[in-house]
C-alpha cells in the first residue's frame, strides 16, 4: 500500500481522501522536523523555567495558577488524558478514526503545539501498523477541542483504553505489543496538544464531504442513463441556458450529463423526426 506523505499547510483534500479510502498510511515530510524539534525545546525550557505557562508548568482551567514541579510533568500530562477519556456509545469507524491521526499529525507538524517528534512518530507508526484507537462516538465536542474524542485516540498512544488491530479490538497495550510497538510516555505540554484539536469533528466533516462527492457524481450518472432510458432531449442541457442562472454548480452538471451523453445511439436514434416539443416534466 501507497505511503502518503502529508506537508503541513499544504496537504490537498484528493491526499485526505485517498488516506480515507484506502486506510494507506501517512507520515509528515521531512521539512516538519526542524519547527516541531525547536517548539519542543522552548517547552523543555519553559519547564525548567520560573515563569507561569499554562498547560507546561500549571494545571487546568481553575487549576492554572496551581504551580506543577518538574518532576509531575508527566503524571500531570497522562491524568489529563485519562480524565477526559469519558467518550459514550459505538465506536467511530476505523477509516474516521485513522483520518483524525492524520489530521492530528497535521496539526502537530506546524510545529506550534510543542511536542516531541517521538509523539508523530506514534502516530505514524500506528497508522503504519493498523493500530486504531477505539474513539466513542459520543463525547465533549466544540470550543477548547474534541476533548473527549481525542483523549481516547491519546491513551491509545499510552496503551490505555482500547485499539483495533487486524480488525479485532483489543486492550490498546496488547494491541501495541502485537504489532511491535511500545505505549509513549508524554512530556510536558504533550497531553495537552493531543486533546486541543478539532481533528474528530474535522474527520467527520470531511468524511461527510467526500460521501456526498461521491453520491453526488453517482447522481449525475443516474441523472444520465436515465435521460437516455426515456428517450429524453439534450437540449434543457444547453450552457446558454445555466449560463443564464449563473449557478456554478447547476453549470457543473449540466455540463457532466452533456458530456455522458455525448455520442449515445439512443439520444441519435430520436434525434430528428421527434414530435416531441420537450419532455414532460
Amino acid at each position: 500500500m501507497t505511503r502518503l506523505t502529508l506537508q503541513p499547510g499544504n496537504t490537498s483534500l484528493e491526499q485526505l481522501e485517498q488516506l480515507y479510502r484506502s486506510g494507506a498510511p501517512a507520515v509528515l515530510d521531512d521539512s516538519a522536523r526542524a519547527g516541531v524539534d525547536a517548539a519542543a525545546d522552548q517547552v523543555a525550557h519553559a519547564v525548567q523555567g520560573t515563569e507561569a505557562v499554562y498547560g507546561v508548568n500549571t494545571g487546568f482551567g481553575k487549576l492554572a495558577s496551581v504551580k506543577i514541579q518538574p518532576h509531575d510533568t508527566e503524571t500531570l500530562q497522562r491524568n489529563l488524558i485519562l480524565s477526559h477519556c469519558s467518550g459514550v456509545g459505538d465506536a467511530i469507524p476505523t477509516a474516521i478514526a485513522r483520518l483524525m491521526m492524520a489530521l492530528k499529525l497535521l496539526s502537530l507538524g506546524r510545529g506550534a503545539s510543542g511536542v516531541r517528534w517521538l509523539v508523530i512518530e506514534q502516530i505514524q507508526d500506528m497508522l503504519a501498523k493498523g493500530v486504531t484507537p477505539v474513539v466513542p462516538a459520543q463525547g465533549s465536542v466544540g470550543a477548547s477541542g474534541d476533548l473527549a474524542p481525542l483523549a481516547h485516540m491519546a491513551a491509545a498512544m499510552l496503551g490505555e483504553g482500547h485499539a483495533e488491530l487486524n480488525g479485532a479490538t483489543l486492550p490498546a497495550g496488547e494491541a501495541l505489543s502485537k504489532a511491535g510497538l511500545k505505549p509513549i510516555v508524554l512530556g510536558a505540554k504533550e497531553g495537552l496538544a493531543l486533546i486541543n484539536g478539532t481533528q474528530f469533528s474535522t474527520a467527520f466533516a470531511l468524511a461527510g464531504y467526500f460521501e456526498a462527492q461521491r453520491n453526488a457524481e453517482a447522481a449525475i450518472v443516474a441523472s444520465a442513463l436515465s435521460t437516455d432510458a426515456v428517450m429524453g432531449s439534450t437540449a434543457p442541457l444547453q450552457p446558454e441556458i445555466h449560463a443564464l442562472r449563473g449557478h456554478r454548480g447547476q453549470i457543473d452538471v449540466a455540463a457532466a450529463i452533456r458530456d455522458l451523453m455525448q455520442g449515445s445511439e439512443i439520444r441519435e436514434s430520436h434525434r430528428d423526426g421527434d414530435t416531441r416539443v420537450q419532455d414532460p416534466y
